[in-house]
């Protein structure tokens, strides 16, 4: 009998996990689609009417928030649960998120790495391909390959380097990261209040 209701509370259990996480999956998605549109509007908008300097400007912002972002969800993967009790024993300001981002780490980190990182990444392609088409037709450049060549790199090697520099930081410094996160979370939860 004991062994019986073992087998019905575990599968209970996987039951409650599988659709805990289509949830997610689902969630994820609807944000993705939402998020992405949001920022490609955005920054078509912003890019449309500006300046090459400025259109160089709004292309940077965007690769830095991928690489802001990347760091957050390596940080929260890194990140150890234990010294933030203590701090929310104490009521802290952001130390009770800081206990739910490292206890939700794998959402946290899709959503960080994959979700940001990987809209910031089309965005910046597509801002790359705008500031190409203002590049040619202010005549500075009439050869579109090369042009495109030399943006493209530019992106991707911003975008990767960044991100490897943020690696490192984000796993020596995940507490720190996951403190000043959850501190930023919490003072504008309690701003809208």
């Amino acid at each position: 009998m004991g062994k019986t209701n073992k087998k019905i509370k575990l599968h209970k259990k996987k039951t409650s996990d599988k659709n805990a996480n289509i949830k997610w999956i689902v969630l994820i998605i609807i944000w993705t689609f939402i998020i992405s549109a949001s920022i490609s509007f955005v920054s078509n908008s912003l890019l449309s009417g500006v300046g090459i300097f400025f259109a160089f400007f709004v292309l940077v912002s965007i690769i830095l928030i991928g690489i802001i972002f990347d760091i957050i969800g390596v940080a929260v993967t890194a990140a150890e649960e234990a010294p933030f009790h203590s701090l929310a024993s104490r009521k802290v300001i952001g130390a009770k998120t800081a206990v739910k981002l490292i206890r939700n780490a794998d959402k946290v980190s899709n959503f960080c790495n994959d979700v940001i990182g990987d809209i910031c990444g089309v965005v910046s392609g597509a801002a790359g391909a705008i500031i190409i088409s203002k590049l040619i037709s202010k005549g500075i450049s009439n050869n579109q390959t090369v042009l495109s060549l030399i943006v493209s790199a530019t992106i991707a090697s911003l975008t990767v380097g960044g991100k490897a520099i943020g690696k490192n930081f984000a796993m020596t410094q995940s507490n720190n990261i996951v403190y000043k996160t959850a501190w930023i979370i919490e003072t504008i939860r309690l701003n809208r209040k």
